[in-house]
């Protein structure tokens, strides 16, 4: 689901009103005929710590490290033991060097795990190849990228992808594990695979759609390693944690060692377990956002997501990731459907504090929605609102995306100059977020296709 967030705004443009009145042509002054700027990429970091108290910590880690996203249960905790090494194979794009230094420094710095980068002929506890997007999904169909354990190569995978050997349920502990990842996508789609992979070969393999500050959660908000995520992988490796722990022994140990290392958590009340998300939600979310299926299939089954969700009793981030769901899919059929969604989506993320960055993706459609009515100073009080968010969570997609829709509101109200710097802006981090330049391009075009186009100042006195 990962690149699906950012893709159904541009459906707006078919069903918006005002939306037949210009054409691609029309708007295609908007569009840099020279070379695009630079690059931009996200140098610094900051995170902030876990708000959630150490009590519900811990029950994320049990429910994290004990089972699989299959729902299959671990029997013991494996980890690695001592220094680790991680090497790349393959084809690795430009982009992956420096993101993968600055994702080791912190897992370093903020994680205490001793890890560092070897030459690609050296042995490694940890391989990253780089294959072809194509060549990986032929495999396996669904995955972006994935990771597997006792496995050095993709030819050793071909060879033992059906055997035990890939079992993560026979570990006694961790020596030996490849991540697979593709080569040719845009540099975010890279770093963001190494981030979630690579927090998956050292820790813990379940995903929880329960939480909303992290990496380990299907509905891909977060792109980048949190706060939250870097204390579960300092506990993962606590001394006081080690390999063959069961759940239960876990358990007894966790308590002390997240008082010592997150004493902020043991002063915040916890909240209620929430209650288990049924398997029934997984499917129906997803049957809605996966590659099968047509349109009306999706927003059938994100409306059932929706259904199990309300009869649940929720009213948390599974609520909200529904309805957003469900607005996605109804935005070429059932555009005031697809709006009412959005905007109860965006209540409930935008009420807590965590979930700045989904209420940021709920702002985008809704900001696409006000731009193709016309509307410039709700189109910029909607989009600066949420720039800081996107930001921090370092999203280079959602942040160019925004920006391109802020530099056409600008010159909407007349700010013109204020926009043409604005979408410089907005290039450089589209060339990490999306890649190409041609994926660029069309994405500029794209969102100049939602705003209305203003008659010349001679043709609007006949």
């Amino acid at each position: 689901m990962r690149y699906l967030l950012l893709l159904p705004i541009l459906a707006i443009a078919a069903c918006s009103p005002g939306m037949q009145a210009h054409t691609m042509t029309e708007r295609r002054a908007t569009l840099p005929a020279s070379a695009l700027p630079p690059m931009k990429r996200f140098t610094t970091t900051y995170v902030s710590p876990p708000s959630r108290s150490n009590t519900e910590i811990a029950r994320d880690f049990l429910d994290l490290s004990f089972k699989m996203e299959s729902g299959r249960t671990l029997p013991i905790m494996t980890r690695f033991e001592g220094p680790i090494t991680v090497r790349v194979t393959g084809s690795p794009p430009a982009s992956l060097g420096p993101d993968l230094k600055q994702l080791l420094t912190r897992l370093n710095r903020e994680a205490g795990i001793p890890i560092s980068r070897v030459g690609p002929v050296q042995s490694a506890n940890i391989t990253i190849e780089v294959i072809p997007r194509a060549q990986l999904q032929r495999l396996v169909p669904q995955a972006a990228c994935f990771v597997v354990p006792r496995i050095a190569s993709w030819a050793q995978y071909r060879k033992q992808r059906r055997s035990g050997a890939v079992s993560w349920s026979t570990l006694k502990s961790r020596e030996q594990i490849a991540i697979f990842l593709p080569g040719d996508v845009s540099p975010q789609e890279v770093r963001d695979c190494l981030h979630e992979e690579l927090a998956q070969a050292l820790g813990p393999l379940n995903d929880l759609y329960r939480l909303p500050d992290s990496v380990f959660n299907d509905d891909n908000f977060q792109t980048v390693l949190t706060g939250f995520d870097m204390l579960i992988l300092r506990a993962y490796y606590a001394p006081e944690m080690h390999n063959g722990m069961t759940r239960s022994q876990a358990a007894i140990t966790l308590p002390r060692v997240l008082a010592r290392l997150n004493p902020r958590g043991q002063r915040v009340a916890s909240r209620p377990l929430t209650s288990p998300t049924p398997r029934a939600w997984v499917d129906a979310i997803e049957a809605a956002l996966g590659p099968k299926g047509n349109t009306t299939a999706r927003r059938k089954a994100a409306t059932t997501a929706v259904t199990i969700a309300q009869n649940s009793g929720w009213n948390d981030t599974r609520l909200a990731f529904s309805l957003y769901a469900l607005g996605r899919l109804s935005l070429s059929t059932k555009t005031e459907s697809a709006l009412h969604a959005f905007l109860n989506s965006g209540a409930i993320y935008k009420g807590r504090e965590e979930t700045q960055i989904q209420a940021a993706h709920v702002a985008m459609q809704l900001a696409a929605f006000t731009l193709s009515a016309g509307e410039g100073d709700a189109t910029l009080k909607l989009v600066n609102a949420n720039l800081p968010a996107v930001a921090a969570s370092k999203n280079a997609a959602l942040l160019a995306t925004l920006l391109m829709i802020k530099a056409e509101a600008l010159e909407m109200v007349g700010r013109a100059s204020e926009a043409h710097e604005v979408r410089l802006d907005s290039l450089g981090w589209a060339r990490y977020g999306f890649g190409s330049d041609k994926a660029v391009r069309n994405r500029l075009a794209e969102i100049s296709a939602l705003a209305p186009v203003r008659k010349p100042q001679s043709m609007r006195s006949l």
